[in-house]
């Protein structure tokens, strides 16, 4: 398994959107959410890179507007790869949405879940293509 956690959280620090691969309580989520988030959000874009490791975790992360995605992956997971499928989620969210915000997650958190669901399975990424991954939620959308 490669992807143990993602997180979709403003500049404030509340989370918007999680995401587990592994089994953790939920106080064990809430103080490692806590750390990681403020750990990445003191962090100068500037000067220094997108991956810190934290505890047994490399989190890559991306700051796209308002919002931050993190991604917390084993140690042997390749950075960039993972900084592409934040690309990849961001823009898939973008085509869906119309330039995604805070608040098309808050307001839609099924579809934003339907989306990572289809895109990641049990840690590991199945799926890239932005069409296969909205197809389903166009249909679910027709019907309604």
């Amino acid at each position: 398994m490669g992807i143990r956690f993602i997180l979709m959280v403003n500049k404030q620090g509340q989370t918007r959107l999680a995401q587990y691969y592994e089994w953790l309580t939920l106080e064990e989520r809430r103080a490692l959410e806590g750390e990681i988030v403020r750990k990445c959000l003191a962090r100068n874009d500037q000067q220094q890179c997108s991956f810190v490791e934290h505890r047994n975790y490399k989190i890559v992360y991306r700051r796209y507007a308002s919002l931050f995605f993190m991604v917390g992956v084993d140690d042997d997971e390749n950075e960039l790869a993972i900084l592409e499928f934040i690309h990849l989620l961001v823009e898939t969210m973008d085509k869906h949405f119309g330039n995604v915000c805070e608040l098309d997650i808050m307001f839609h958190l099924e579809k934003a879940h339907f989306m990572l669901e289809e895109m990641v399975m049990n840690g590991c990424i199945v799926e890239t293509s932005k069409a296969n991954i909205l197809s389903p939620i166009q249909l679910m959308d027709k019907a309604h």
